[in-house]
C-alpha cells in the first residue's frame, strides 16, 4: 500500500506511526496539495493529505479513517481499544488532538500564503486559543503512560504529533508552561521508537 503525505504533516505521521504499530508496511509518496497537477487531487477530491491507495478497493482518506483500516486489517483492538469506554476515550483524546493540529496548521498557512496586509490578527487569535484550550485539558489531565490497553492508541499517537508539530512550527514555545505534557511526550517517544522515526526533518 502507498500512503501520499507530505514530510512534515502531523496528520502523516499519525498514520506512519500506527503502520508500524499495527505490523503495515508503508510505501510514502511525496503529494503537493498546492500543485493541481498532482494525481493527489484525483485520488482525494478534497486535494488533502493523507491518502492511503490500496492495490485493491479505493482510496481511503483521511488520518482517523486509516488509522481506523489500519487497525482492522490488524486485527483491531492494537490502536483502537475495543471495549466501549476505552474506545471513545481514545478516540474523543484523538479528536481534541486533531483539533489541535488544524489550528496549528491554519496558523501556518495564514502565515504561509496570505499577504501581511490581509491576515486577521483576531482570526489568528481563535486558532491559537483553540490550541491553548487543547494543550491546557491535556496539561490537566495527560493520557496514562501506555494508553488503557499498554500500547500506545490513536488518542496517543495523534497528541504526540500535535506536540510534535508544535514543536517544528512554533519552536516548543507549548513546552515551557506544560511540564506534564513535556514528560508524558518524553515518556511515548521512549516507548514508541517510530515516533522518532519519523520526525520531520526542517
Amino acid at each position: 500500500m502507498k500512503l501520499r503525505s507530505s514530510p512534515a504533516s502531523p496528520f502523516g505521521r499519525k498514520v506512519k506511526i500506527g503502520a508500524v504499530l499495527c505490523g503495515v508496511h508503508l510505501d510514502v509518496v511525496p503529494a503537493d496539495t498546492s500543485n493541481p497537477a498532482d494525481t493527489l487531487r484525483e485520488q482525494n477530491p478534497l486535494g488533502k493529505i493523507p491518502v492511503l491507495l490500496r492495490e485493491e478497493g479505493g482510496p481511503i482518506y483521511d488520518s482517523r479513517v486509516i488509522l481506523d483500516y489500519l487497525d482492522t486489517i490488524a486485527g483491531g483492538g492494537v490502536i483502537i481499544p475495543a471495549g466501549v469506554e476505552p474506545r471513545f476515550a481514545a478516540l474523543t483524546m484523538q479528536a481534541l488532538a486533531d483539533g489541535i493540529m488544524d489550528a496549528a496548521l491554519l496558523q501556518v498557512y495564514e502565515a504561509r500564503f496570505r499577504p501581511e496586509e490581509g491576515r486577521s490578527a483576531t482570526w489568528i487569535d481563535n486558532q491559537a486559543g483553540k490550541v491553548a484550550r487543547g494543550l491546557a485539558a491535556f496539561e490537566a489531565s495527560p493520557p496514562p503512560a501506555g494508553g488503557v490497553t499498554g500500547a500506545a492508541h490513536v488518542g496517543e499517537i495523534a497528541l504526540a504529533c500535535a506536540l510534535g508539530y508544535l514543536d517544528l512550527r512554533f519552536a516548543g514555545s507549548w513546552r515551557a508552561d506544560h511540564p506534564a505534557l513535556v514528560e508524558w511526550l518524553d515518556g511515548f517517544a521512549a516507548r514508541v521508537p517510530a515516533f522518532e522515526a519519523t520526525r520531520p526533518q526542517g
